[in-house]
């Protein structure tokens, strides 16, 4: 503020002096968007960002280099030249294209199964009143939290008693019901979401004629693409990545991508030392060709969440689930 002249008389008017403007431009009108607490947000953001991102920089940068630049102490981040013959022996390691067809078989099957029976169950949770309910959600929710190996023993057994071991169908037969990896978080998304939709439209519905069955297939899950795609996405991911029940329902006759990692050494051996007669030169593994096989293996779910992510954010700002 400042005490101004004008013909005969003094008034207060508001001037933005040099410094008015300087204290703005730091601290903001609301304090809070200002210069020097955005540098704070941005300073915050990145140091996060870099400690989430380190791990799988480090890995694509050491992926690329050759034998040559991984034993030089002065390349640290940017190989001399981006050697893909890594990528070339991981790719043969791994057999890739037969490897990768099997994880699609037990990763997306599952997934899609889930994405749908698991929606049916939330969609009952966040609508109907019936005896019971609080205790059935808890305890489906208590299933979460129930170790993989308490339950193992005997769903081996059941799966073996049905001929289903060596087969993708102890993954998708339980998703088709609700059940499998992680199906009470999947519906508690989905119970989440749905308690988010107005019940009037479920009421106009009903006064047009529609019975629950319409309603939930015509009206509500045409407007839960985010929920849906989240779940579809989790279960993917958590199926593509399980490797402790795969190895056991799955045993010899199928492997997946992570299990095919799992013995990347040993294979790696096999094939390169007996291409080339025995001999070890030349055919070592190294660092950069394991970084290059687990970029490989997690390259596809990097593509997915780039074209999803969107839909991640949106689903978890409704239900205020981390997935975590």
């Amino acid at each position: 503020m400042k005490l101004v002249h004008e013909t005969n008389r003094f008034v207060l008017k508001k001037v933005n002096t040099t410094g008015t403007r300087v204290k703005k431009a730091l601290l903001g009108l609301q304090g809070n968007d200002g210069l020097i607490f955005k540098t704070f947000i941005y300073a915050l953001l990145i140091s996060v960002g870099f400690i989430y991102l380190y791990p799988i920089l480090y890995m694509v940068s050491n992926s690329f280099k050759s034998l040559s630049d991984l034993l030089d102490p002065t390349v640290l981040w940017i190989p001399k030249e981006l050697y893909i013959e890594n990528f070339v022996k991981a790719w043969h390691v791994l057999e890739f294209p037969k490897t990768f067809m099997t994880s699609l078989l037990n990763s997306v099957l599952p997934a899609l199964a889930q994405m749908v029976s698991c929606a049916i169950v939330g969609f009952g949770f966040a609508r109907f009143r019936f005896p019971g309910k609080n205790i059935l959600f808890g305890l489906m929710l208590l299933t979460f939290i129930i170790p993989t190996q308490i339950v193992m023993i005997p769903m081996f057994l059941m799966f073996e008693q049905y001929g289903m071991l060596g087969t993708p169908l102890p993954f998708i037969i339980p998703a088709i019901f609700a059940g499998g990896i992680k199906s009470a978080l999947f519906i508690l998304i989905y119970t989440q979401f749905f308690r988010s939709i107005p019940p009037v439209l479920d009421e106009s519905a009903q006064l047009d004629g529609a019975n629950y069955f319409t309603i939930f297939f015509r009206i509500i899950l045409p407007i839960s693409i985010p929920a849906l795609v989240v779940v579809f996405l989790f279960s993917l991911v958590w199926h593509w990545n399980e490797t402790y029940t795969a190895s056991l329902y799955l045993g010899d006759s199928m492997s997946t991508l992570p299990l095919k990692l799992k013995e990347f050494n040993d294979s790696f051996r096999v094939l390169y030392s007996s291409s080339s007669g025995g001999e070890s030169s030349g055919a070592d593994i190294n660092e950069s060709i394991k970084f290059a096989g687990t970029v490989l293996v997690i390259l596809p779910l990097l593509v997915l969440y780039m074209f999803a992510q969107r839909w991640f954010v949106e689903v978890l700002d409704k239900t205020g689930i981390t997935g975590e």
